[in-house]
């Protein structure tokens, strides 16, 4: 099989290392190029070659990714930030290389979360009633205030006594009780739902810390995740985060436009999205047949040592000596 190129994004969090051990275990001949915008990272020794870039935002990222895919000829990247995913899609033509992302225009209301209730709610979608600072009038009794645009739990404040001294960068919603939920869900090239794959998580620092495969809800998810489809330009692999409420009713809080941090989780349980991407987007094939297995999983923290190392720097691949302890 030929060698193809593909460079992955934000090796530096679980994201990107969950894809770059996906694409491992799939043994396809591929040279594995590797971003972050620290130099030393954990994902290093999963590729063949690293780059240091700038945040996603900065002037000169996409012209920094645009000449590293120049120089290796890369194929295809995959984008594992939500930021990259929205700078990506938006100046993909200038970039030559296939760029696995929603258009811009739907990665951007995505990227907010009240835009995002506002688009969904627009178009009777379920979603979490969402509120700016400035417009709440005590609706409810209790609320979670959070930043629009973040992930991982960060800025998050539970019953603030003063919500709306908070600025407009922040939103509210109610606080929503009972289990929390992930889907990770596959839209084709085509615009069309190839599967999805639920699972109930405990959460720790606000990452995944605890899961297990849920199947219970997909009839109703799906009919949420095809309203979003039919209107938004979804692709590739996207994540919905909701709550189960006790009386089953599930409330979506979250979209995120790009490949989830539980990637390598569902990878080994039947809900293989890296390789559906790499399958479409790399080789022009047709994806795999889904077929989620009942699972659990949980994580547990490993160390990559270089023994003998001095120079961070020297580190900045899979030729380097190390061990995962």
């Amino acid at each position: 099989m030929e060698t193809k190129t593909v460079l992955v994004t934000g090796i530096g969090g679980n994201v990107g290392q969950g894809v770059l051990r996906n694409i491992r275990d799939l043994n396809y001949t591929i040279y594995l190029i590797g971003t972050d915008i620290a130099s030393f990272t954990a994902g290093n020794h999963l590729c063949d070659i690293t780059y240091q870039v700038p945040y996603s935002y900065d002037a000169s990222y996409v012209t920094t990714i645009a000449e590293i895919v120049e120089k290796h000829n890369v194929d295809l990247i995959l984008p594992t930030t939500d930021y990259e995913v929205y700078y990506l899609s938006l100046h993909k033509d200038k970039i030559k290389a296939e760029i696995a992302v929603s258009e811009a225009a739907t990665a951007k209301i995505y990227l907010d979360k009240y835009l995002t209730y506002k688009h969904h709610d627009s178009l009777q979608i379920a979603f979490a009633q969402t509120w700016l600072p400035c417009q709440y009038k005590n609706e409810v009794s209790e609320i979670i205030v959070k930043p629009r645009e973040g992930r991982g739990s960060r800025g998050i404040e539970i019953n603030p006594k003063n919500p709306t001294a908070f600025s407009d960068d922040y939103l509210i919603q109610p606080l929503h009780k009972g289990k929390e939920i992930t889907t990770a869900f596959y839209v084709k090239k085509d615009g069309t739902l190839h599967g999805l794959f639920t699972m109930e998580r405990e959460l720790t620092n606000g990452a995944t810390s605890k899961s297990r495969t849920c199947k219970e809800y997909d009839a109703v998810l799906e009919t949420i995740l095809l309203k979003m489809i039919a209107n938004s330009k979804l692709r590739g692999s996207i994540n919905l985060q909701s709550i189960v409420e006790e009386d089953g009713t599930i409330i979506p809080f979250e979209v995120n436009c790009r490949i989830s941090g539980t990637n390598s989780i569902r990878h080994n349980l039947g809900f293989q999205d890296v390789k559906y991407t790499l399958q479409e987007y790399l080789y022009q094939q047709e994806p795999d047949v889904v077929n989620v297995i009942e699972g659990i999983a949980t994580r547990l923290l490993y160390d990559v040592i270089y023994p003998n190392s001095t120079n961070e720097a020297e580190l900045n691949n899979n030729s380097s000596n190390f061990k995962i302890y």
